[in-house]
């Protein structure tokens, strides 16, 4: 895919290597920005690339395939649904389980 900035570069992770969701909050002000229409946020982002791993790198119009809410109150609610979207999505392979957060997903 063709991206509209390199995801490393100063555009894309402000001049040092970020990932997921820290990239998605950079995009977004707490005080100014919610509540935060899914769908505009989509509008206005969706073919930006986000750098999941050192090798992945995903839009974010398809992390928000996974995402329900259709409007986030709080940046915590954002985390929060944004969070659940890129596990159940398949985005992250790092999944805690119960009293054991050493777990993977199988």
């Amino acid at each position: 895919m063709d991206w509209p900035h390199d995801p490393d570069g100063e555009e894309g992770s402000e001049g040092g290597r970020k990932y997921g969701l820290a990239v998605l909050a950079k995009k977004l002000d707490e005080d100014e920005d919610f509540p935060l229409s899914r769908d505009e946020f989509v509008e206005e982002h969706g073919d930006e690339p986000i750098r999941i791993n050192y090798e992945r790198v995903v839009s974010v119009d398809d992390i928000f395939e996974h995402v329900e809410p259709a409007e986030f109150e709080t940046i915590l609610d954002f985390h929060r649904a944004v969070g659940a979207a890129m596990r159940s999505g398949g985005f992250w392979d790092y999944h805690p389980v119960g009293a054991n957060p050493e777990t993977k997903r199988a």
